[in-house]
C-alpha cells in the first residue's frame, strides 16, 4: 500500500510504500532495547521502492543515528539491496497500478481546460513534454513508464542493518558487504551465515582503549581501532568526504553556525552525505556537544519537525528533482541551508566571523592538500575513496626529493589530475607552494606491508586525525586560560543544582575584556550557547581528573601543555595565529595500533544448527535461525571462550557510560538536567505519530519558549545592571557594546523563532516582519476606506505619554506602531526583511515598547487566525500573556540598542528654548542660535527663529547628546535674554534631552555672557515612573540648580560648611576616578562629570565661593574676578623678578598663558562659562593641583577671602591639592565643545 501523502502523480514504479522490520536478532538486549518504528523508518527513510531490470540497482550504504529522549545515542549501519519479486500477486498489483495510473494520465492529457499545464505530470521517465495527440502521447507514456508482467522483471529492496552503540563505520559496512556478497555470489560461502552473524554478535569484544581488534569476516579480515583515553574520541568517518562535497570555506561557515546554535538544514540525494557531514561537523566541535534536536535523517513522517522553533541540526533527503525554491521552510531568519550535492550554502544574515578565519583556512587546506584533496571541495566526487587512489601528493613530493620534477606544479602529473588544475588556483591564491608541504612518505611502501588494515582506510584515518587535531587546537588556543574564569558555586552541588537557572557559571565580561578585538564579535556569541554552558556544568561538577569526562580530560590535559609551553608570558592574549603542533603523535598513535594488531578474535565456526537449517536460496537474504542467535555461549565448554564476551559486555557497559559520559547517577542527573535546562525538548520520538502525540510535542515547543523567553529577558536585564542591583531592585549600567548586541541578536532570534512556530502564511525570510507588513496593510486598507470613523486599532495609538519638565513644551511623539515601521521602511540602508525585522526591534527597545507594540500586534485576531495555525505559540493565550509580560520587563532598563548601532543614517531633531516666565522674554529682540553635539558628531551652528524658539532639523544620528552651546548676536534694544532650558528630542526614538540652564544671557547683565554651554540629561517619562521595577539612577543632573540660587539672588546662597566642600570635590573626582576604571565601551560622558551637576566645576566653585567677601549688596563679584587680579599680581610679579623659585615660575606662566588665552578667546561665555573652561584645561593638562598651591599663595586672596575661607585654611588646601593629584594618571580628552575657539 501506499504511504499517505504520496505524490500519486508518480508513476508506481517511483512510487514509495511503507516498509517493515521482517526480523531483529538477538530479541532483547537489555542495555539497548530494540525501537521498531524508528529503526525501521532510519533503514528506508523513504520506504520500500521498486525497480525493474532496467533501473540500476546498485546496493546502496548509509548510516544513521537514532537519539533517544535522554541523550544517549545508538548508531545503524544499513545496506540496502534489490531482490527480485517473486510473488505473482505483487507483480500483477503493480501492473494493475500502471493501467491505472496510465487511463489517469490519458485523461488527463486530452483534458487541456485543467489548469494545470502537463509540464506539472513530468515524471523522471516521461520525455520533455507530452504531446496532444492521442495516440502518439500513450504509447510513448507506456513505453517509457511502464511495467510489463510478462516482459519485465519485477525488483523490491531488503536491507540488512547492524546496530551498534559505537559507530565503528568502516567495519560495520565490510560486514554488511561480505554478507551481503555471501547471498548474491554463485559458491555458497564456507560457512552458514548464522555462524558469521553470531560471531559478530557475541565472539568479536570491543578493541579496549587505545587497542586494535581484528575479526573475520565471511571473505576477509576486518580491523577496527579505537583511540586511547588521552586520544581524540572514537570517530570513523571520512571527514575528506565532507571537504570534497563543500570546500573548506563553506565547511567553516557551516562550523560557525553549527558553534552558535543556529537551526541547520542539511539537503541531499544521498543519506550517506547527510550523515557524514552531520557527524563531521559535530566531531570537530570537540571539546564542544550539539546539545539540541540532532537527526541527520529526517524521516518524511517527521517533516513538521521542521517547525520546530528550537536550534537544531537535520538532515532531509531531496528527490533530486525539486530545487531549493520548491522547499516550504517556516523559518529562515537563522536558518543555514546546506544543499550537500551542489556545493552551495545559503547562511543567516550577521553571521560573525570565526576567529582568524583565513589562517585557519590556510592551515586546514594544507592539511587536505598534503592528502591530494582540493580545498575547493570537488563536487564530482562519487566517493571518497576514489579520491586518494590516483594521486598523493606525499609521493610527488618524494620524488622531488630524487630530483625527479623540475617544478611540481609544471609537471606533465599534475597537469593530467583535474584535482590538481584547482589546487593550482588555490595555490595561487593562498601563496601555499608544494615545495613547503611537508607530506610524510607514504605509509604503506615503508612498512614492508605490515599495515593490516587496507591503505584507504589508513589514509582515511590519518587525514581525519589531522584535520581533527588542527580544529581541536583552535579551541585549545582559544579557551587556554577558561578555568581562571569558571565561577565555582559557594554552595554545595545539591543547591548549586537548584538554582541553576539563576547563576552565573562564567565570567564572560573578564573573559572577553582580555581578548583581541576581532575575536569579539564570535566569542561573544559562542559563550552564550548551550554547549557552552553545558561545557561548563561539567567542568564544575568535576573537582578531580577521576569524576571528569573523557572530552573535558583530554581538553584539559592539552591546555596544560599549552600553558606550559607559554609559561613565559602567562595568560597573554594575542591574535597571533598558533599551528596545530601535535599532529605527527596523534598519526603516530594511530598507525601504531595498525601495523601491530593487540587483538585478534574467535573464527567463526559451525553452530549447534539442525541439518537442513541454514541453506538458502542464491540472491535472496534469508530469514536466519533466531534460536541458535537468540543467546550467547554458557555451556561449559566454552567457558574458557566465553571471558571475552563477559568482558565485552562489561565493557560495554563502561563504554557505554564512557561514550555517554555517565559515570555515577548522580552526575548524570545532574549533567542531564542541566541539559536539559534550555530545551525543553531534547529529540523527536520517532515512535508514536498519532496527532495527539504531534500535538503534545508542540505543546511542549511552547513551553520550551516560554522558558526561553524567560530566562533570555531575566539574563539581559542581569547583565544590564549587574547582579546585586537587580536583587536590591536597582542598578548601575553595565555592560559592553559587544555584549549587549550579542544579546539582542539572541532575543531577535528567539522573536522570530516564536513568530515562525506554527506559520501557514509568509512572505519574505523573516516571519515576524512578514506579520509586521500584513498587519500595516489590513491597517492602512481599514483607515483608506471611506466612511469609517477612525479603526478600533488606533485607539491606542493616540494615546500620549505625559513627561514631566518638558511636557507643556513639547507635545509628546504619538505611539505609533506603523509609524515606527516607516521609521525603518525609510532608513535605506537596511536591505533585508531580516535586518528590518532586527531595527524594528531595537527600536522598541529603544523606545521601550516592545512588549505594547507586540501586544497590539496580536490584538488583531482575524490577522493572527489567518496566519497560525491552531497550535501556533502566538495563538496560545496564556503563554503568549507571559512573553508579553516578560518583555516588559525591558521597559526598566534605558538601551541605546538602536541610536548606537545605525550610526550613519539621517535622523530628524526637535529643538524648542525655553525662556524664563518670571521675566518674559518677549521682548527679547536679538537672533538665538544653538549647537547640538553627541557622542558620534555636532551639528554646527543653527539660527534659532525669535518669534517661535522651535526648530526641526535632520542630520546625521548625533549618538546619545551631550551640550547644547547657544547664545544670541547681541543685536537690538533689549537684548538680555534669561533662558530656563532647551529641550531636544530625537524624533525617531522619541529620547528627549533637557539642558538646564536657569541663565541670563546679555552684556552688563549676570555675568556677562552671550553664549553658554549647557550639558544635558535624558528626561524619563514620568507616567511609568510609578510602575517601574527599578530604575536605573538617571543620568548625572545639569549644572546650574545650585548655581542659580549662587547667582540669582545672591543674598539667599546655600552656605556650605568646608566639610560638605571637601565632601563635594572627593565625589567629583571619584567620579572621573571610576569613570576611567571601567572597560572603554562602558563609559559614561565624562563632560557630564566636568560640568554636569556636581560635577568638578561645580565642586571647585564651591571652593572658591567659600568665604568669599561681597562688597556690596547688589553688585556680585565672580570668581573669574579674583582670578584675573591674581593674574594681573603674578605678571608684575615676573616682571619686578620676585620670584622664590623656578617651578614656582613654570606654573605661574602656564596659569597666566591659560588665562590669556581665554580671555582672548573670540567667544562671548561670560566669567562663569571661562572659569569653567578654565577649569577643563587645567584637568587636561594636569595642571589644577598647581595653580591652587599658588591661588592659596597668593596676596590677593588674602584681601578678597574672609579668615575662616577655606583656601585660606593650610591642611584643608594641601589635601584638596592631594585629591586633585589623583587626576594626574588618567588622560582626559574634552568634547569640543567646551574648548572651542581656545588654541592651547
Amino acid at each position: 500500500m501506499a504511504s499517505p501523502g504520496e505524490n500519486f502523480e508518480q508513476s508506481p514504479l517511483r512510487r514509495t510504500f511503507k516498509s517493515k522490520v521482517l526480523a531483529h536478532y538477538p530479541d532483547n538486549v537489555e542495555w539497548n532495547p530494540f525501537d521498531q518504528d524508528a529503526v525501521g523508518m532510519l533503514c528506508m527513510p523513504k520506504g520500500l521502492s521498486f525497480r525493474t531490470q532496467m533501473d540500476s540497482r546498485e546496493p546502496q550504504f548509509h548510516s544513521f543515528i537514532i537519539t533517544r529522549e535522554d541523550g544517549s545515542r545508538t548508531y545503524g549501519f544499513a545496506l540496502t539491496f534489490f531482490e527480485e519479486v517473486t510473488s505473482k500477486q505483487i507483480c500483477s498489483a503493480m501492473q494493475t497500478l500502471y493501467h491505472m495510473h496510465n487511463a489517469e494520465q490519458y485523461d488527463i492529457l486530452h483534458t487541456p481546460t485543467t489548469p494545470q499545464g502537463p509540464e506539472d505530470q513530468r515524471h523522471q521517465h516521461t520525455p520533455s513534454r507530452p504531446m496532444l495527440h492521442a495516440a502518439p502521447a500513450i504509447s510513448r507514456l507506456q513505453r517509457f513508464n511502464s511495467y510489463d508482467i510478462s516482459r519485465d522483471t519485477l525488483y523490491v529492496s531488503k536491507c540488512i542493518c547492524l546496530i551498534t552503540p559505537m559507530a565503528f563505520a568502516q567495519a560495520c559496512r565490510k560486514v554488511l558487504q561480505q554478507l551481503h556478497q555471501a547471498v548474491t555470489s554463485p559458491q555458497p560461502p564456507p560457512l552458514p551465515l548464522e555462524s558469521y552473524i553470531y560471531n559478530i554478535l557475541y565472539e568479536v569484544p570491543l578493541p579496549p582503549s587505545g587497542r586494535s581488534l581484528k575479526f573475520s569476516g565471511v571473505y576477509g579480515p576486518v580491523v577496527c581501532q579505537r583511540p586511547s583515553t588521552s586520544e581524540l574520541p572514537l570517530f570513523d568517518f571520512a571527514i575528506s568526504e565532507m571537504f570534497n562535497l563543500l570546500g573548506v570555506e563553506n565547511v567553516l561557515q557551516l562550523f560557525t553556525c553549527a558553534l552558535l546554535e543556529m537551526q541547520i538544514l542539511l539537503y541531499s540525494q544521498h543519506y550517506q552525505r547527510l550523515m557524514t557531514v552531520a557527524e563531521s561537523i559535530t566531531a570537530l566541535m570537540f571539546p564542544f556537544q550539539w546539545q539540541h534536536v540532532y537527526v541527520p535523517i529526517l524521516p518524511a513522517s517527521l517533516l513538521h519537525f521542521l517547525d520546530a522553533p528550537v536550534p537544531y541540526l537535520m538532515g532531509l533527503h531531496s528527490n533530486g528533482q525539486d530545487d531549493r525554491t520548491k522547499l516550504e521552510l517556516p523559518q529562515e531568519a537563522n536558518l543555514c541551508f546546506v544543499d550537500i550535492d551542489n556545493h552551495f550554502i545559503e547562511l543567516p544574515e550577521e553571521l560573525p566571523q570565526f576567529p582568524n578565519k583565513l589562517e585557519f583556512i590556510q592551515e586546514i587546506s594544507e592539511v587536505l592538500m598534503s592528502f591530494g584533496v582540493s580545498p575547493e571541495g570537488n563536487i564530482y566526487s562519487s566517493d571518497s575513496q576514489a579520491k586518494y587512489r590516483g594521486f598523493r601528493a606525499a609521493d610527488m613530493v618524494s620524488d622531488k626529493r630524487n630530483g625527479n620534477l623540475a617544478s611540481p606544479l609544471n609537471s606533465y602529473l599534475l597537469r593530467e589530475n583535474e584535482t590538481i588544475a584547482r589546487l593550482q588556483a588555490l595555490v595561487k591564491r593562498t601563496g601555499v607552494s608544494l615545495d613547503k608541504l611537508e607530506v610524510r612518505e607514504d605509509a604503506s611502501s615503508n612498512k614492508d606491508g605490515r599495515v593490516q588494515c587496507d591503505e584507504e582506510e589508513l589514509k582515511m584515518h590519518q587525514l581525519n586525525i589531522q584535520v581533527r587535531e588542527v580544529f581541536a587546537n583552535r579551541f585549545t588556543q582559544m579557551f587556554a586560560d577558561y578555568e581562571v574564569f569558571v565561577i565555582q558555586p559557594s554552595h554545595d552541588k545539591e543547591s548549586w543544582f537548584t538554582n541553576r537557572d539563576q547563576m552565573q557559571n562564567f565570567d564572560k565580561a573578564s573573559f572577553l575584556s582580555d581578548q583581541p578585538e576581532p575575536y569579539l564579535p564570535f566569542l561573544s556569541r559562542f559563550l552564550e550557547t548551550q554547549m557552552f554552558a553545558s561545557f561548563i556544568d561539567s567542568k564544575i561538577l568535576c573537582h578531580d581528573d577521576e569524576e571528569k569526562e573523557h572530552t573535558l580530560r583530554v581538553f584539559d590535559a592539552r591546555v596544560d601543555k599549552i600553558r606550559m609551553l607559554n609559561v613565559r608570558t602567562p595568560t597573554l592574549r594575542t591574535s597571533m595565529y598558533q599551528k596545530c603542533t601535535n599532529i605527527e603523535e596523534a598519526e603516530k598513535a594511530i598507525e601504531m595500533r595498525v601495523s601491530k594488531i593487540d587483538h585478534t578474535a574467535l573464527h567463526p565456526h559451525l553452530l549447534d544448527m539442525k541439518i537442513g537449517q541454514g541453506r538458502y536460496e542464491q540472491g535472496f537474504f534469508p530469514r536466519l535461525q533466531s534460536d541458535v542467535l537468540s543467546t550467547g555461549p554458557t555451556s561449559n565448554k566454552w567457558a574458557k571462550r566465553s571471558a571475552p564476551a563477559q568482558w565485552r559486555r562489561r565493557d560495554r557497559q563502561k563504554q557505554h557510560a564512557e561514550h555517554l559520559y555517565l559515570d555515577n547517577d548522580q552526575r548524570e542527573k545532574y549533567i542531564q538536567e542541566a541539559r536539559n535546562l534550555g530545551t525543553t525538548i531534547r529529540q523527536p520520538k520517532l515512535s508514536n505519530l498519532s496527532p495527539s502525540v504531534i500535538a503534545q510535542t508542540n505543546w511542549k515547543f511552547v513551553e520550551g519558549l516560554l522558558k526561553e523567553c524567560r530566562n533570555k529577558t531575566k539574563r539581559m536585564l542581569v547583565e544590564k545592571m549587574g547582579r546585586e542591583a537587580v536583587e536590591l531592585g536597582h542598578g548601575e549600567v553595565s555592560i559592553t557594546g559587544v555584549e549587549e548586541n550579542t544579546l539582542i541578536a539572541s532575543l531577535c532570534d528567539l522573536l522570530e523563532r516564536i513568530w515562525s512556530h506554527g506559520l501557514q502564511v509568509k512572505q519574505g525570510k523573516s516571519a515576524l516582519w512578514s506579520h509586521l507588513l500584513h498587519y500595516q496593510d489590513s491597517k492602512e486598507k481599514k483607515n483608506a476606506t471611506p466612511g469609517s470613523l477612525g479603526p478600533p486599532g488606533f485607539i491606542h495609538d493616540t494615546e500620549r505619554r505625559k513627561s514631566d519638565g518638558g511636557g507643556s513644551v513639547m507635545p509628546p511623539l504619538k505611539i505609533s506602531l506603523i509609524q515606527d515601521m516607516r521609521h525603518i521602511q525609510n532608513i535605506s540602508e537596511i536591505k533585508t526583511d531580516v535586518g528590518k525585522a532586527r531595527a524594528w526591534v531595537r527600536l522598541s527597545m529603544e523606545k521601550k515598547l516592545l512588549s505594547r507594540h507586540l501586544k497590539q500586534l496580536l490584538s488583531d485576531h482575524e490577522l493572527t487566525k489567518k496566519l497560525y495555525k491552531r497550535y501556533a505559540f502566538l495563538r496560545c493565550d496564556d503563554e503568549k500573556e507571559q512573553f508579553l509580560y516578560h518583555l516588559l520587563s525591558f521597559n526598566a532598563v534605558d538601551y541605546f540598542c538602536f541610536t548606537n548601532v545605525f550610526t550613519t543614517i539621517m535622523i530628524p531633531y526637535h529643538v524648542v528654548v525655553v525662556p524664563s516666565k518670571k521675566l518674559g522674554g518677549s521682548m527679547f529682540t536679538a537672533n538665538p542660535w544653538v549647537c547640538v553635539s553627541g557622542e558620534l558628531a555636532e551639528t554646527g551652528v543653527l539660527q534659532v527663529p525669535r518669534n517661535t524658539l522651535e526648530i526641526t532639523f535632520e542630520c546625521q544620528n548625533l549618538g546619545k547628546l551631550t551640550t547644547v552651546q547657544m547664545g544670541h548676536d547681541n543685536t537690538g534694544l533689549y537684548a538680555k535674554w534669561l533662558v530656563e532650558c532647551v529641550v531636544v528630542r530625537n524624533e525617531i526614538t522619541g529620547h528627549t534631552y533637557k539642558f538646564p540652564c536657569g541663565r541670563w544671557l546679555g552684556k552688563g547683565v549676570d555675568d556677562g555672557s552671550l553664549e553658554r554651554i549647557l550639558v544635558g540629561e535624558l528626561m524619563t517619562p514620568s507616567s511609568e515612573n510609578d510602575e517601574r521595577m527599578c530604575r536605573t539612577p538617571p543620568m548625572q543632573q545639569s549644572p546650574g540648580m545650585m548655581r542659580r540660587f549662587v547667582t540669582i539672588s545672591p543674598n539667599s546662597k546655600p552656605k556650605l560648611n568646608t566639610g560638605q566642600i571637601q565632601e563635594g570635590v572627593g565625589e567629583a573626582i571619584n567620579g572621573i576616578v571610576k569613570h576611567f576604571h571601567k572597560p572603554e565601551k562602558e563609559r559614561g560622558s565624562l563632560t557630564l562629570l566636568l560640568c554636569g551637576e556636581y560635577g568638578l566645576v561645580w565642586a571647585l566653585e564651591q571652593v572658591f565661593q567659600h568665604g568669599f567677601k561681597s562688597p556690596r549688596l547688589f553688585k556680585n563679584v565672580f570668581i573669574w574676578d579674583f582670578l584675573e587680579k591674581a593674574q594681573v599680581y603674578f605678571e608684575s610679579a615676573e616682571q619686578r623678578e620676585v620670584t622664590p623659585d623656578e617651578n614656582w615660575q613654570t606654573r605661574v606662566r602656564h596659569f597666566c598663558r591659560f588665562m590669556r588665552a581665554i580671555n582672548n578667546a573670540p567667544r562671548n561665555i561670560g566669567k562663569d562659562g571661562k572659569f569653567q573652561m578654565l577649569v577643563c584645561l587645567g584637568a587636561r593638562d594636569h595642571l589644577l593641583h598647581h595653580w591652587i598651591a599658588l591661588l592659596a599663595d597668593c596676596p590677593i586672596t588674602s584681601q578678597m577671602y574672609e579668615d575662616t575661607a577655606l583656601i585660606k585654611d593650610r591642611s584643608l588646601v594641601n589635601s584638596l591639592i592631594r585629591v586633585l593629584q589623583t587626576l594626574q594618571e588618567f588622560n582626559i580628552t574634552l568634547e569640543a565643545s567646551l574648548v572651542k575657539g581656545v588654541g592651547i
